[in-house]
């Protein structure tokens, strides 16, 4: 069974860091196109950053480009994403989400294209 898991949520003050983390089993990083996601409060979910198992090729929304950092370990079938410098913007539940890529980068992919999605991890900013 395919399983994703987000952790590393939690509040944090505006101008600081946190590291989300998604594990994934029930299969191996191979070849899979991994994204992370977020949705406000009152807003639709929107594409934060999503990185390609097979060559590592990543790819940032504009709102998050040089303050989040997303990378893996498929040694531990496990994606991160780094968020630093973080705004209230920013407050959000982020989601993981996983698709066979069968080679093609990653940030053709959208919302749609995902079949496998993790429960969600909270981040609030405050101000």
């Amino acid at each position: 069974e395919v399983q994703l898991v987000e952790s590393g949520g939690g509040l944090v003050q505006a101008g600081g860091s946190l590291r989300l983390a998604c594990a994934a089993s029930g299969f191996t990083f191979d070849d899979y196109a991994i994204g992370w996601f977020r949705q406000a409060p009152g807003k639709e979910r929107e594409a934060v950053s999503c990185i390609s198992s097979s060559d590592g090729t990543t790819s940032d929304a504009n709102p998050v480009k040089g303050r989040f950092t997303i990378s893996s370990d498929n040694a531990k079938n496990t994606v991160f994403l780094q968020m630093n410098t973080l705004n209230s913007e920013d407050t959000a539940v982020y989601y993981c989400a996983a698709a066979r890529s069968h080679g093609i980068s990653c940030n053709w992919f959208r919302s749609r294209d995902y079949g496998y999605w993790g429960p969600g991890t909270q981040v609030p900013v405050s101000s």
